[in-house]
């Protein structure tokens, strides 16, 4: 029969060749292949099948001789790495045999287990969503229209698998797709490569893409990024002295929905907003310390432009909630009843947290009018007294930003936090300037005129709520 079987071989062990292909190899009167793949192949051949092995960038050289030795009435195996439809020799036998009309050789395809699919074996479970492949070889495709996928990937938040990462004549186009998901993707963002995965000299490196350096990499190298909600984790220890190893995962879901089975009404519209939100999102792929509080403020507000005006201190998030789960922080300040009102009761008592607003007080109102100051300003010098380790949420009145940078300058405050969202026309800019001087307490500010009590009130209430933002499960204690 006039049979030509295109055979992936996988990465290069033989424990990773399919039952398939090793068969098919055992059979064959004729192997055509690279000449660097027969190593692989050869203890498995039986006696007297032809050997016909070519060099690099001799693909369609094989192609023709496996039509003439299939015309022969010979069973040909044509031999790939990896998997034979990934940027492989598949491709090129079904074009070759439409075009000489071959319609008397039968040509079928045996899978192997792609680079980018070792190399995830061995990294953990990066590749457990959406993902794609780009090769970064421009020989048959302009870099134009590579740099284009590039973009697209890193925009359509893709776990994304790099070929043909660098060689001897193409050493920058690794810095550029780099550069280009650094626009996109936080520095904090998964990235591995495995060198010779499956082979003697393999070697596996765990980093992030902003520590990640092109230089380490080889064309024999196939690099992984992760998609937004992929991270970097620590296996359980093997034994009570000793460490896990560093994985990578890229996580299906699958703990989320079990997390979401009681979830109420309530709740589940508001998971389906924020889904909507993060679809909607000119930048999704930022922290999770940063894309919490924005989801939140989006959702209040209704107005994208969250993303540029929220401002934060690096980990400002995640270290003020370090202090509601320790138990240091206790109390939270606010300067208008309004703002106090918005945040969620069930999160305060699960908790154990209070509020506090002396806006409406008395002694509030009398200090106010024997010192010349706003009742706003009143207000914070008298939380200072009582708790001068609160979170400090401001949604209303510039004064009281101003008056908690005095108190801090002068020693009478230091906070948990700030959340600084004063909203109007007078001095609102100004006091947010002022604040963010305050460089050793971590901030969440809404930056210009915009702001609120509503606005003030939802960004503290995604600090007490960043344990379920893993799982973008917000509405907990509606």
């Amino acid at each position: 029969m006039k049979k030509i079987i295109i055979a992936g071989l996988g990465p290069g062990s033989p424990e990773d060749m399919t039952p398939a292909v090793l068969h098919a190899v055992s059979q064959a009167d004729a192997v055509v292949g690279y000449k660097y793949y027969f190593q692989f192949v050869e203890p498995y051949l039986k006696e007297g099948c032809e050997c016909v092995d070519t060099g690099m960038k001799k693909e369609r050289e094989r192609a023709e001789m496996a039509f003439q030795l299939a015309l022969q009435e010979k069973t040909v195996v044509v031999i790939s790495s990896g998997d034979a439809g990934i940027y492989g020799m598949a491709p090129l036998i079904y074009e070759m045999q439409q075009e000489q009309a071959a319609t008397d050789v039968e040509v079928t395809v045996l899978p192997g287990i792609s680079a980018f699919q070792k190399a995830a074996s061995l990294l953990g479970a990066p590749i457990g969503h959406d993902m794609c492949i780009i090769s970064l070889s421009d020989l048959m495709t302009p870099w134009s229209v590579i740099e284009r996928r590039i973009r697209a990937a890193a925009v359509g938040d893709f776990v994304t698998a790099v070929y043909n990462p660098k060689s001897h004549g193409r050493y920058w186009q690794l810095y550029r797709l780099q550069e280009l998901f650094l626009q996109e993707r936080s520095a904090d963002t998964p990235v591995g490569y495995v060198r010779q995965a499956g082979r003697d000299d393999q070697q596996v490196k765990l980093t992030t893409l902003g520590a990640f350096d092109p230089e380490e990499v080889d064309m024999f190298t196939v690099v992984l990024i992760g998609n937004s909600q992929s991270y970097i984790s620590l296996t359980p220890a093997p034994s009570p002295k000793g460490e896990g190893r560093k994985i990578f995962i890229t996580p299906r879901g699958y703990y989320r929905e079990e997390k979401q089975e009681d979830v109420k009404p309530g709740q589940s519209i508001m998971m389906e907003s924020f889904r909507t939100i993060l679809s909607e999102m000119q930048h999704p792929d930022v922290p999770r310390w940063r894309l919490w509080p924005l989801l939140h403020a989006i959702h209040t507000t209704v107005d994208f432009s969250m993303e540029d005006c929220l401002w934060m201190d690096e980990r400002a998030t995640e270290l003020i909630y370090n202090k509601v789960k320790d138990g240091t922080l206790k109390h939270i300040v606010t300067d208008v009843t309004m703002a106090a009102s918005g945040i969620r009761k069930g999160a305060l008592d699960r908790l154990g947290i209070q509020v506090h607003c002396y806006i409406n007080d008395a002694k509030t109102k009398q200090m106010a009018e024997e010192k010349g100051i706003t009742r706003s300003q009143a207000s914070m010098q008298q939380a200072a007294e009582q708790y001068p380790d609160a979170l400090y949420v401001v949604g209303n009145a510039p004064t009281a930003l101003f008056e908690i940078c005095d108190l801090v300058h002068k020693g009478k405050l230091h906070p948990a936090g700030i959340i600084a969202a004063p909203v109007g026309f007078v001095h609102v800019c100004e006091s947010k300037h002022a604040v963010k001087t305050l460089r050793h307490i971590p901030k969440l500010i809404v930056e210009g005129r915009k702001g609120g009590s509503n606005l003030a009130a939802t960004l503290c209430n995604a600090i007490l709520t960043f344990d379920d933002a893993e799982y973008l499960s917000p509405g907990r204690d509606i």
